[in-house]
């Protein structure tokens, strides 16, 4: 009798899915597809581990191409009208790019504005060139959130006249996240933008029409400074209007912000934490209110960082400082006392707003150069800025100092200056 013998049954593990095919479709000209491309550079993820993030989605139909990127924080979606048929293709950014550049190359700028360009899937081509741009996965993209739709619209160059001046003032260390962004918040009729790092704190306003019901209470987000820098480039020329939108942490589980300029949008993950509530840092009641020419503040601080950095060494401060007469000159801060005495610095005129002669006469306000030059630079068309020193003690403001516009302005942009506190001599 013969060994029982078992049968076993080996079954196939069903089959991976088969990747998508990339099937956008869509012929544009090359100088709008090009400058829709350089608009989504910004929200590729080049270092990403996931080859997809390094790609562009391309979506097409409706007329128009979508191209998409995603970095994790920044989503960039840009639509560029042309033929197109509907579907879809995940592309390599890089290699598209210069694929792109290398199609018109030999052709004026004219001639390479013009160029139609077509795609099919993953196959670029032009009437002289045609070559394959290799596919992503595109299960493997992770897609953005949502843009938040547009609660209110504000002028393109009144927001991005704000964000110069307020972005200088934005904090660049990354252990302290909130600081590296910009505090926006959007009330029915105004969006305030603000940013500090923690020696200097900037607040700009602009005018805001509403598009929806006004929020009931004000709505708060802190997008990361550096997109808005990269944002500030690539739109130098934007005239059109800007969308707001924004979901805070009680609105959300996903607090967020999106930007509108025309056919591109901009989406961010807002960064964690809270701004600080800075409005009690402004101070209110003053020792003096100095108004002087900007120009002439904006000379002699040059002058006196110029000085500073060669004879007092790099982290030498200016400092605004009154004679026993009251006369006004910012003067380099070099060397020990005996040799500070014999500095003498650019005298600047000045009008007082607010206090007496005798209030100033023999008191100094020492400044990071650097600073002040920032600050100055931010009232650029102001024939002259207002400086409001609280108070002084021991012959100095160590308190922090307040820039505006003249009263008779118009202009509503503050920034808080902290004065260096120097030892008095001994």
């Amino acid at each position: 009798m013969s060994p029982a013998t078992a049968t076993v049954t080996v079954t196939d593990a069903p089959a991976a899915p088969a990747p998508a095919k990339p099937t956008a479709g869509m012929t544009l000209d090359h100088g709008p597809l090009t400058r829709a491309l350089k608009i989504a550079e910004f929200g590729v993820a080049a270092k990403s581990p996931s080859e997809a993030q390094r790609g562009v989605l391309i979506e097409t139909g409706r007329g128009r191409a979508t191209l998409t990127t995603f970095d994790y924080e920044t989503a960039v979606s840009v639509s560029v009208p042309g033929r197109a048929h509907k579907g879809g293709s995940l592309l390599h950014f890089g290699q598209l790019q210069k694929a792109l550049a290398a199609m018109v190359a030999g052709e004026t700028r004219t001639q390479a504005e013009r160029t139609s360009v077509s795609l099919a899937g993953d196959l670029l081509s032009t009437e002289h060139l045609t070559v394959p741009i290799a596919p992503l996965e595109l299960e493997e993209f992770t897609r953005p959130p949502e843009p938040v739709p547009t609660m209110a619209t504000v002028d393109a160059a009144q927001f991005f006249a704000e964000l110069k001046r307020v972005l200088p003032a934005a904090g660049r260390d990354d252990t302290l996240p909130v600081l590296t962004a910009v505090n926006l918040t959007l009330t029915g009729e105004q969006l305030t933008l603000a940013t500090t790092d923690r020696y200097r704190l900037a607040e700009g306003q602009v005018k805001a029409e509403a598009t929806v019901r006004p929020p009931d209470k004000p709505l708060s987000v802190l997008f990361p400074a550096d997109v808005l820098t990269a944002l500030l480039k690539r739109f130098k020329s934007y005239d059109g209007p800007v969308g707001i939108g924004l979901l805070d942490a009680d609105s959300s589980d996903i607090p967020r912000a999106t930007l509108s300029l025309g056919d591109t949008t901009v989406t961010v993950r807002a960064r964690e934490g809270k701004f600080p509530a800075y409005s009690a840092f402004f101070p209110t009641e003053f020792a003096a209110s100095v108004s002087v020419e900007r120009a002439t503040l904006v000379r002699a601080a040059k002058k006196g960082l110029a000085m500073a950095q060669a004879v007092g060494g790099t982290h030498s401060p200016v400092a605004l400082r009154w004679s026993a007469e009251g006369a006004l000159a910012l003067v380099p801060v070099i060397g020990n006392p005996a040799e500070q005495a014999r500095v003498k610095g650019m005298d600047v005129p000045f009008t007082l707003a607010h206090g007496a002669t005798e209030d100033v006469a023999g008191m100094s306000v020492h400044f990071n150069p650097a600073y002040l030059l920032a600050a100055l630079d931010a009232f650029t068309g102001q024939e002259s800025v207002t400086v409001h020193i609280r108070q002084f003690e021991e012959g100095q403001s160590r308190k922090p100092v307040l820039l505006t516009a003249d009263a008779a302005s118009e202009d509503t942009y503050r920034h808080l200056l902290m004065p260096i506190r120097l030892d008095p001599p001994k």
